[in-house]
């Protein structure tokens, strides 16, 4: 049994950790395939949960900051050597989290470095005062901030730092997916004053806490009965749409950003089912397919573009 501990970024730069505990479940380690898998440009990397689920966070405060995705490549090629993208609470001598930070060099306190949102900051406001750093070699930049006594270390995951680094920021649509088993402790159903069930409304917290201010859609107070396809998790306040509009590249990408993050996290959030430009997920047994095509019902009318969900990302979670 696993509990993991994950922050999430806070709205419009403000930084608050969300703490959020989940319990795995009691599968033997060799019967549990749960895992990630990036893959781009031919490069593979095949990554556990919670490992997912740190460099979605680690990704997605590189994307609440601005940065280019250069910066997210070398902030997890430099975790993935540090701590193998690990929260640790221990390293050595007094460094701690996923960059092995030390408090004795200026870092930041034990509590504060064992903090990802925190820490994640700090090699970002670290990395920015390195002048030219967005064109250093990722190693480079990564001994420029950590002054590690192992400096060509970082080197070794510079191809999984950009892989994950594409997927994550949306660059490379589909190029990340997890496998989860896709079942969840029993819930309340019970709609909140959004008109959303307490998972769903969990997911909205967090989406607009990583991404900032967003355009929802697809509940409302005290539930919807219309405008969605028979059978729609809408109907039971289970579903959030997050539009990006209008359709274009830039949008294409940052809905992949929020399609990838989610599905880094759907184990931890119980999340069923993800939709994004004509492209499906599933939680359970299909989700090791990845992101498959999406079939729009033949009963269906409408703009193609809509149905598609070309300019909207759907999430619902497990009933």
């Amino acid at each position: 049994m696993r509990a993991t501990a994950v922050g999430a970024v806070a709205v419009l730069g403000a930084v608050a950790a969300v703490l959020v505990v989940v319990d795995r479940g009691g599968v033997p380690t060799l019967l549990d395939s749960s895992g990630c898998t990036a893959e781009v440009d031919g490069h593979t990397v095949d990554i556990d949960l919670e490992q997912a689920e740190n460099a979605a966070l680690i990704t997605a405060i590189s994307i609440e900051r601005g940065m280019p995705a250069r910066a997210a490549s070398i902030a997890l090629a430099t975790a993935f050597q540090e701590s193998k993208l690990y929260n640790i609470d221990f390293g050595d001598r007094d460094s701690v989290g996923l960059f092995q930070q030390r408090p004795s060099q200026g870092w930041g306190s034990v509590k504060q470095l064992t903090d990802p949102v925190f820490a994640t900051n700090a090699f970002y406001d670290a990395l920015t005062k390195i002048e030219g750093y967005r064109e250093m070699e990722i190693t480079e930049a990564a001994q420029a901030v950590q002054r590690s006594a192992y400096p060509d270390a970082y080197a070794d995951h510079e191809e999984d730092g950009r892989a994950l680094a594409s997927a994550l920021t949306g660059n490379s649509p589909r190029g990340m997916w997890c496998d989860v088993p896709g079942d969840a402790d029993e819930a309340s159903d019970t709609l909140d004053d959004s008109g959303l069930v307490p998972r769903a409304s969990v997911v909205r917290r967090e989406l607009e806490a990583v991404f900032g201010p967003l355009s929802l859609g697809g509940f409302e107070p005290g539930g919807i009965s219309t405008g969605h396809m028979e059978g729609s998790a809408h109907y039971e306040g289970r579903a959030i749409d997050v539009f990006v509009r209008p359709i274009n590249a830039d949008n294409k990408q940052r809905g992949w950003a929020m399609a990838t993050w989610l599905v880094a996290n759907a184990d931890r959030l119980d999340v069923n089912t993800i939709i994004f430009d004509d492209r499906i997920w599933h939680a359970g047994s299909r989700s090791d397919d990845g992101w498959t095509d999406y079939r729009v019902p033949s009963s269906s009318r409408g703009d193609r573009r809509i149905l598609e969900h070309r300019d909207h990302v759907h999430v619902d979670v497990i009933d």
